[in-house]
């Protein structure tokens, strides 16, 4: 199998790598939705994710990946584990796992696992892809065309933060705490609003329409698909240097201040857009945060706030039937009125 394409080396779609990023700082944002034109580099950009991020450390064993440092997270093995004194630890990869949009139910959640029953005639789960996802990212292609019962199910889990499976005689309760990573193409459908609501940052990608860009995306994409090998150690060195920011970010996270003129700069920015409810404030502040951590700073300012309102509130606001600018216009417009031009 061929080694993902170099995140430092996908040209251009700032936006996008940037919102991944953030993601992986802090994976209270929300998640990333991806909406734009066919081969813009959306699901390449979410598997070089995978390769990029630097290992995490989990439980020997544990289907879910529990953190051998979090116990109060622990499912319900690690618990007896930790009780009796056994638990080993090792590192992996953090997992980025795919929806299909033909997945059963079971497939997701988990079901009874027909081996064991058919052969032992013992009743034990078989843990589905919400398990495999906990603690990483779950990527859904073409997110707009997922089945509504599916996305009830997401809405759920990811509200709880837990997957619950009671069926066949069995009742099973488990951890499932990951980013939600979408994309897909405006043409072929809109999402639902809960579940667009859902994500933290919304971002568009767009075909390039200046002539080097376009040649330095086919020129790499073919030397790579030529010599994936050689093409990956290339890029080796900038992409262990974008690693250890990522690890510098996450452990400089809590120790980023969010003053309280910050504050009150995204509540004005969300009261001018009239967003509802105060998701729009939490994911600004938190994603500013994240941001002010990924460039070294020690507290968010109004450049942090800035530059990721758009991705942040862009797919919160109401349509305005008096108003046919495009979401993102009207961020540009309450950003000028409210930080200057």
């Amino acid at each position: 199998m061929a080694q993902p394409f170099p995140f430092s080396a996908i040209v251009g779609q700032d936006e996008m790598k940037t919102a991944l990023l953030l993601a992986a700082i802090d994976p209270s944002i929300g998640g990333v939705l991806v909406f734009g034109d066919r081969g813009t580099g959306k699901s390449t950009a979410v598997r070089a994710l995978a390769a990029l991020l630097p290992k995490m450390r989990v439980v020997v064993g544990c289907h879910y990946g529990c953190d051998p440092n979090v116990p109060r997270a622990f499912c319900d093995a690690c618990r007896e584990h930790a009780a009796k004194g056994d638990m080993k630890s090792r590192m992996m990869p953090v997992p980025v796992i795919d929806l299909p949009l033909g997945a059963t139910e079971d497939r997701v959640v988990g079901a009874l696992d027909l081996e064991l029953a058919l052969t032992r005639g013992e009743k034990a789960f078989e843990p589905g892809l919400l398990a495999r996802a906990h603690r990483g990212f779950l990527y859904i292609d073409e997110v707009n065309l997922l089945e509504d019962h599916l996305v009830d199910l997401l809405l759920d889990v990811a509200a709880s933060g837990e997957n619950v499976v009671e069926r066949e005689g069995l009742s099973v309760r488990h951890p499932a705490r990951f980013v939600l990573v979408g994309s897909g193409n405006p043409e072929e459908g809109e999402l639902r609003p809960q579940l667009l609501d859902r994500f933290g940052l919304s971002v568009e990608v767009k075909t390039p329409e200046d002539l080097p860009t376009r040649i330095d995306v086919v020129r790499r994409r073919d030397i790579y698909e030529r010599d994936p090998a050689a093409f990956v150690e290339k890029w080796k060195r900038k992409d262990g240097q974008l690693r250890r920011k990522i690890t510098a970010a996450k452990e400089r996270l809590p120790q980023v201040e969010v003053s309280d003129k910050a504050l009150e700069r995204a509540a004005e920015l969300c009261i001018a857009l009239g967003t509802d409810g105060l998701r729009g404030e939490l994911t600004l502040m938190r994603a500013a945060r994240a941001l002010a951590a990924f460039e070294g700073e020690d507290a968010v300012s109004d450049m942090h706030l800035r530059r990721i309102a758009p991705p942040a509130l862009r797919h919160r606001l109401r349509r305005n039937v008096l108003d046919d600018a495009g979401s993102g216009v009207r961020v540009d417009r309450a950003l000028e009125e409210i930080f200057g031009a």
